[in-house]
């Protein structure tokens, strides 16, 4: 007899065991292979698996509860250390299968970088993607001290690649000047410092459009989420976080897919930010899994 794996933390709590009979699928990319400043993202699924078990199963914000919905978590994707190439690759195949299986696919990181191959493999699927991202960080850089591969190039990435005017950047509040000025040439959409008003603004002209939605901890202001990896003053608050989600999930936004990263749990010796990551994370399968 095995013992019930939610209440060993093992899994996230409402995890259904079948998962041919499940409509999403939560999945790990325990990467931090390239971050710049402080390592130890690629333990943060683990930890937000684990927290989750001191959530209630109820979301009063939405009306539901995890009975309503029948997800699978399928645990971390074996990563190969260091290689940072590979990984991506490893990610981008198992998304690619979640797709062509109709899954929903909810990934939780890692460093931002892991988002890349993940909305690349959204883009083959959806020739309309919208991307909706959530950070401190413009992440538009085209490399870090020679690399291309990094954490801080992920959006400059996939706005390269399905156009800039179709990635929505909010929250943001730090990057090189030359960053911004790309931005602004180019037609990308970035809301500096604030998210909820800007948000409302915008979703009106995504309805009904496939949107797949990023979220970086460090959009929250340290003060809710010292455990992560480059932490920077000024950010939002989890409760602006959370209006965000139910916003987008509340709106006429298709969400097909999801991500939250950069959850560093060394560094979160309250546990903050484990937790706070482990409520956005139950009120996205909530609000995006219909």
């Amino acid at each position: 007899m095995r013992f019930d794996e939610a209440y060993s933390g093992n899994v996230f709590i409402g995890s259904h065991s079948n998962y041919n009979e499940s409509k999403a699928v939560l999945y790990g990319m325990p990467m931090d292979w390239t971050v710049s400043y402080r390592p130890g993202s690629r333990f943060g699924p683990t930890r937000i698996r684990e927290v989750s078990i001191g959530l209630e199963e109820y979301s009063p914000y939405l009306d539901r509860e995890m009975a309503d919905l029948n997800y699978f978590d399928a645990g971390d994707i074996p990563l190969p250390f260091g290689n940072a190439q590979k990984s991506l690759d490893l990610i981008e195949e198992y998304v690619d299968k979640l797709l062509a299986e109709d899954k929903f696919p909810l990934g939780m990181g890692g460093e931002h970088l892991v988002s890349w191959p993940v909305m690349k493999a959204f883009a083959k699927k959806y020739e309309d993607l919208a991307i909706i991202h959530f950070d401190a960080h413009t992440d538009l850089r085209e490399h870090y001290e020679g690399e291309p591969l990094s954490h801080s190039t992920p959006i400059r990435k996939i706005a390269e690649h399905i156009g800039p005017k179709n990635v929505y950047s909010f929250g943001i509040r730090s990057g090189m000047k030359e960053e911004f000025q790309w931005a602004k040439e180019v037609g990308m959409h970035i809301s500096k410092f604030e998210v909820l008003e800007p948000l409302k603004e915008v979703l009106p002209s995504l309805a009904g459009r496939p949107v797949y939605v990023t979220i970086d901890i460090d959009v929250l202001d340290p003060a809710h989420a010292p455990g992560t990896g480059t932490v920077d003053a000024g950010g939002i608050t989890s409760k602006e976080l959370l209006a965000s989600i139910h916003a987008i999930a509340n709106s006429g936004v298709n969400v097909v897919g999801a991500d939250l990263v950069e959850v560093a749990p060394i560094y979160d010796t309250s546990e903050m930010t484990a937790n706070t990551a482990s409520k956005i994370i139950r009120e996205m399968l909530l609000g995006f899994v219909k």
